[in-house]
């Protein structure tokens, strides 16, 4: 999507494709980090207390993101 045609969106169109992302970009990130305690745990990486702290921000953005936006589609 080009700039011009983002413009052309109706607000509320704009809003939900970005609140989509955001969603998407928090389950991301708490993907990766049950990817990496996984690795800790497997001995991969060096375990320094990590995968429980992983799994901590992991649960705190997926609610979070949960608690803030919400299922698109689901009012």
């Amino acid at each position: 999507m080009r700039p011009a045609d983002w413009n052309c969106l109706s607000e509320d169109v704009q809003l939900t494709l970005s609140r989509e992302a955001l969603r998407r970009a928090a389950e991301t990130l708490a993907d990766h980090a049950e990817i990496l305690a996984k690795e800790m745990e497997g001995g991969s990486l060096l375990d320094r207390g990590g995968p429980d702290a992983l799994r901590l921000f992991a649960a705190v953005v997926r609610t979070t993101n949960r608690d803030a936006f919400g299922e698109v589609g689901h009012a």
